[in-house]
């Protein structure tokens, strides 16, 4: 159990960071020395054009509608390999027909897992999960047990986590645990990326999408302190310009997940097609 002391620590540091003027407008060019100096958040307001075309290997390209076609998941493939993205995000059944689609490209295909509630048995997630492994796989991005986390249950949390952890590091893949943070509180936020930590997980991600709220700076600045530098933090849900984009990877993201990437990339702002 984490100590309460700590959290609140952890917690007021970024907040007086934010409050001290670390929050920042300015170019791009000096964002890698203001986060060396304890940067919590750094604006940017150029112009989306003016990002660099390697901001896209932070990006998975996400489809998870429940109602997208095999044409929408071709077509997400597609654009993923043209633009040079990390990955494609979709959920399990389309797994097969995106890895064969990709065959040749540097693209990575990501599946979900317990998506979006969380709430499936650790050895039904632990079976889903080899599945989309064994159809090519090689990213898992699952949802936590959150009503488990809220009851205090955090052994079962983390041989949830822990299940989906070896299932992917016997093929050498990636798990990539969702805490859906719009529903905790900042000790549960702390709680549940420590609980991923011991889990063996290789990122912790703040939102499925799905969800009553998206990733925050101070989510994405909040997980980064938890987990180290070890660990990947993914920002997703809401995410929909080249600026937010930028403001995630300076909190600390090292994988974004978005709907709208393509607009991200070519410096084209305004809302999202999708949720995600």
């Amino acid at each position: 159990m984490i100590d309460r002391n700590e959290l609140i620590e952890v917690v007021t540091r970024q907040v007086l960071a934010t409050l001290a003027g670390q929050h920042t407008d300015q170019g791009l060019e000096n964002a890698p020395q203001v986060v060396a100096n304890g940067a919590a958040r750094l604006g940017y307001c150029g112009a989306g054009a003016d990002v660099p075309k390697d901001l896209a290997e932070y990006i998975d390209h996400t489809l998870l509608r429940p109602d997208a076609s095999p044409a929408d998941i071709d077509q997400l493939c597609d654009e993923a390999a043209e633009y040079g993205f990390a990955a494609v995000c979709i959920n399990p059944t389309w797994v097969a027909r995106a890895k064969k689609r990709l065959r040749g490209t540097r693209v990575t295909v990501a599946s979900v897992v317990g998506f979006p509630l969380g709430a499936n048995t650790p050895e039904i997630k632990a079976m889903e999960a080899r599945r989309a492994l064994r159809d090519g796989a090689r990213e898992i991005d699952m949802v936590i047990n959150i009503g488990a986390l809220k009851g205090g249950e955090h052994e079962l949390v983390k041989r949830d986590i822990a299940g989906v952890s070896d299932a992917c590091r016997e093929v050498g893949a990636l798990n990539k645990v969702i805490i859906e943070a719009a529903y905790l509180t900042d000790e549960e936020k702390v709680i549940a990326c420590r609980l991923a930590v011991a889990g063996r997980a290789h990122y912790v991600k703040t939102s499925t999408g799905f969800g009553p709220g998206g990733a925050t700076v101070f989510d994405v600045a909040l997980m980064r302190e938890v987990v180290g530098a070890k660990v990947g933090v993914k920002a997703a849900g809401g995410i929909h310009t080249a600026a937010e984009v930028r403001e995630m990877i300076t909190a600390g993201a090292t994988r974004i997940g978005a709907s709208a990437g393509i607009r991200i990339v070519s410096g084209e702002e305004g809302e999202s097609g999708g949720s995600y």
